[in-house]
């Protein structure tokens, strides 16, 4: 094999006869280079997409979050708060409560949830740094006070530099002995007094406020729909062993990673369809190559025929030119390679592709993955091999005594 691949190395670096042969060979390679670096940029764009919206729903939701297995709400006083505290590694722990409302202000109303937290929220969760305005408090003296998302804020049109500014929440009312004509709907006030900007998915749905004022709209009196959990990250995997240990099958726990799990599985998934569609386009290019070998291929049956006449076995005959695509193909892979790897440092530093204003970053984030590299690395052997083989087969048949005209 190794005499095989010193001959394909000669085919390709050696000169050709014909010019044109030398042109396909550089286009060739330069298509391949092209491919491997669109490869790898768009999956390190959307490596990079996901990190920056990754980051966003961190910035929401807990390291760990502990909901019942049954309904939506629980009884605190099940759950063994005082071992769960000496659990090594954990860091802080917090009660929220949260469900569907109605939401009034002025003339505008909307639905959306309403999430009650208590005075340990801001030590699990990072809402507060991505305030858009105003700070997030929940309860001020006797006043209660909420903190909406920027989107739901939008659609009921919240002044929160208004003093005076009341929002109305209406929730349906439990009990079902009502007199004639009573109402249905629950409702409380609160004053907007901050807007927060995480995602949109978030943005548009939460307003925030203090968890007591939410047992009194949802009539849950001491409840909670979810117990959220700061952690170590270094001792995450005891603490969720231990969690389980103590809580048992009446409740379900989550990571983070579990707890986005749709939307990484729906990321995953375009990443990998835009990879195979890329990939596509690669097998496209790779028809130069087929070309070329099939060109070179011709131009030394003279040669191939004297390699078998002194005893060199189809096998390796045909050796000769998948080794020659090969390294056709490791030629355009470390272009490429060069190429993407210029490219994101240049997209790192200068931020050479913007995004328009409105997003929550100015340009397009971007993050390598070595694994996508030694994907793309073992797709472009794959192509480069497949576009030899006709040209090796070819090879092999050559006569053993050949007389070039």
């Amino acid at each position: 094999m190794f005499i095989a691949f010193q001959i394909a190395r000669r085919y390709v670096f050696g000169k050709k006869s014909a010019n044109v042969i030398n042109y396909i060979s550089i286009f060739s390679v330069v298509g391949l280079a092209v491919g491997t670096a669109a490869l790898i940029l768009v999956l390190s764009v959307f490596n990079g997409l996901g990190e920056l919206i990754s980051g966003m729903f961190g910035s929401f939701n807990p390291d760990i979050k502990v909901t019942p297995a049954k309904g939506k709400s629980f009884d605190p006083e099940v759950i063994p708060f005082d071992e769960i505290k000496n659990i090594d590694g954990l860091i802080a722990s917090t009660l929220v409560l949260e469900d569907l409302v109605l939401f009034e202000y002025e003339s505008g109303q909307a639905f959306g949830k309403l999430k009650g937290v208590d005075s340990n929220y801001l030590q699990v969760n990072r809402v507060a740094e991505n305030m858009y305005t105003g700070e997030f408090k929940v309860k001020e003296g006797n006043l209660n006070t909420v903190v909406a998302g920027l989107g739901i804020a939008d659609r009921l049109a919240l002044n929160v530099y208004d003093p005076y500014a009341v929002l109305y929440i209406y929730a349906p009312k439990r009990s079902l002995r009502q007199g004639m004509g009573a109402q249905p709907f629950l409702s409380r006030a609160a004053q907007p007094i901050g807007l927060f900007s995480i995602q949109a998915e978030y943005d548009n749905e939460y307003i925030f406020c203090d968890i007591e004022l939410a047992r009194e709209v949802f009539q849950l009196d001491g409840m909670a729909s979810a117990l959220e959990i700061k952690v170590n990250p270094e001792k995450e995997k005891q603490v969720l062993l231990e969690l389980n240990a103590l809580l048992g099958d009446s409740f379900v726990i989550k990571n983070r990673a579990q707890q986005d799990e749709a939307f990484l599985q729906l990321q995953n998934l375009e990443k990998w369809m835009s990879y195979i569609i890329l990939s596509l386009v690669l097998v496209l290019v790779a028809f130069n190559l087929v070309g070329v070998l099939w060109l070179i291929t011709r131009e030394k049956l003279q040669d191939i025929s004297v390699l078998k006449t002194i005893g060199l076995k189809n096998n390796s005959i045909r050796g000769i030119l998948i080794s020659a695509g090969w390294i056709y193909g490791m030629l355009g892979y470390l272009a490429g390679l060069i190429i993407a790897l210029t490219l994101y440092y240049l997209q790192k530093e200068f931020a050479l592709v913007t995004i328009p204003d409105g997003f929550a970053v100015t340009a397009y984030p971007i993050a390598l993955a070595w694994i996508d590299m030694v994907a793309v690395f073992f797709t472009v052997c794959f192509i480069s091999i497949l576009s030899a083989i006709p040209a090796a087969y070819r090879a092999a048949k050559a006569p053993l005594s050949f007389v070039k005209n």
